[in-house]
């Protein structure tokens, strides 16, 4: 399910980021975590000693994610164009995978789970489409692969979190990564930040304190 449930979610987010262009398709990007906490929630009344119920953690999870939808909204997001529908299933699927993941934890470690998880996806996709992967020049090449890395990287810390501190708290801690990249955006690329993102960091900030707290 993992594997099928990936593989569905790589293809309709790859499918809009080529038609679309990606600033548009941010809001449905940040849907994610909202996704992950309500599925998580689902769970916990199956699976109660693997996904927390504490309202502590779970009222500023549900705080934080909306607070960066609604950031992130803006106008002409709301004409819901057939890329930006694929982009949100596409996050709906991301987040069933990852809570469906939890599950299985316990039996592989995090670094052998995403191996057999992206080998499999890798093996599907390489049936399906068939790539020549000649037409790649070697700059792109080390594109590809330091992506792959970072993401390989991401993905283990995440599944880490979920095993010692919960999907939900892991869910609510990656949200401080958009206060990083505003904060990087402002020092660095010297990008002035709207009122709406300084609000919603803000919010994600009083969410984590609070939840440890």
């Amino acid at each position: 399910m993992v594997v099928f449930f990936s593989t569905i979610a790589n293809l309709l987010v790859f499918y809009s980021l080529k038609w679309e262009k990606v600033g548009n398709l941010e809001p449905a990007r940040v849907l994610e975590p909202l996704f992950v906490i309500l599925l998580a929630i689902i769970f916990s009344f199956f699976a109660e000693n693997l996904y927390e119920r504490n309202l502590k953690v779970i009222i500023p999870a549900l705080i934080a994610s909306l607070a960066l939808i609604f950031t992130h909204i803006r106008k002409h997001h709301l004409q819901f164009s057939p890329y930006f529908i694929a982009a949100i299933i596409g996050s709906f699927f991301f987040a069933l995978e990852l809570v469906i993941s939890r599950l299985i934890l316990d039996f592989y470690s995090p670094v052998t789970f995403y191996f057999l998880r992206s080998s499999s996806i890798l093996l599907i996709s390489l049936l399906i489409f068939r790539p020549d992967f000649k037409k790649i020049d070697t700059k792109v090449r080390w594109q590809i692969f330091l992506t792959g890395l970072l993401w390989v990287i991401y993905r283990i810390v995440v599944y880490y979190g979920y095993l010692n501190v919960g999907v939900i708290f892991t869910t609510l801690l990656l949200m401080l990564g958009s206060i990083f990249i505003y904060a990087m955006a402002y020092f660095i690329l010297k990008e002035k930040i709207s009122w709406q993102n300084f609000a919603a960091s803000i919010v994600v900030i009083s969410s984590v304190i609070y939840a440890v707290s």
